[in-house]
């Protein structure tokens, strides 16, 4: 039986519910504020958690389904946290036919997290992306800005336990 996933808890603060706040304020009232206010959001929190985005439906009026449906439907938006170590695992052609699809599965059983999702602890959080222009070094995955190229399934331990 595969393990939970657990979430990250929320952990806004009263100064940041209150600079969000002034900012829906702010721009409430203009034709298309929505993006703007996510954004902002986003710089305030750095992420779109479900919280966040029932304070700018009770503050605009603007209902939630369609808060999660822009928030979701737009790359620059998360809704959940980065860890401070961000994996992101290439799965570009030349990586993924070079194994990086069970680099990613491997991860995320590793980590007990889905893509897109943070460790309950803030660690680690983990993305796939479509290259990063390293296709000699295939499969190739980043923590931060760290490169590490020519994986393999084996050599996840070694490298997460640097990260530790």
């Amino acid at each position: 039986m595969a393990e939970k996933k657990t979430r990250v808890p929320f952990n806004g603060t009263k100064e940041q519910e209150e600079a969000l706040k002034g900012v829906i304020a702010e721009l409430k009232d203009d034709p298309g504020a929505l993006m703007p206010i996510l954004q902002k959001a986003q710089d305030i929190y750095g992420y779109l958690p479900i919280e966040v985005q029932k304070i700018i439906s009770d503050e605009t009026g603007i209902p939630m389904e369609k808060i999660y449906g822009v928030a979701t439907f737009y790359s620059q938006f998360n809704l959940y946290p980065k860890g401070k170590y961000r994996i992101s695992v290439c799965l570009g052609t030349a990586c993924y036919v070079k194994g990086s699809g069970d680099i990613y599965n491997a991860l995320m059983d590793k980590l007990g997290i889905e893509g897109g999702q943070c460790t309950p602890d803030g660690k680690f959080s983990l993305d796939a992306c479509r290259c990063v222009g390293a296709c000699g070094l295939a499969p190739v995955m980043l923590i931060n800005d760290d490169v590490h190229g020519r994986l393999t399934v084996d050599d996840l331990d070694e490298i997460l336990a640097q990260y530790e």
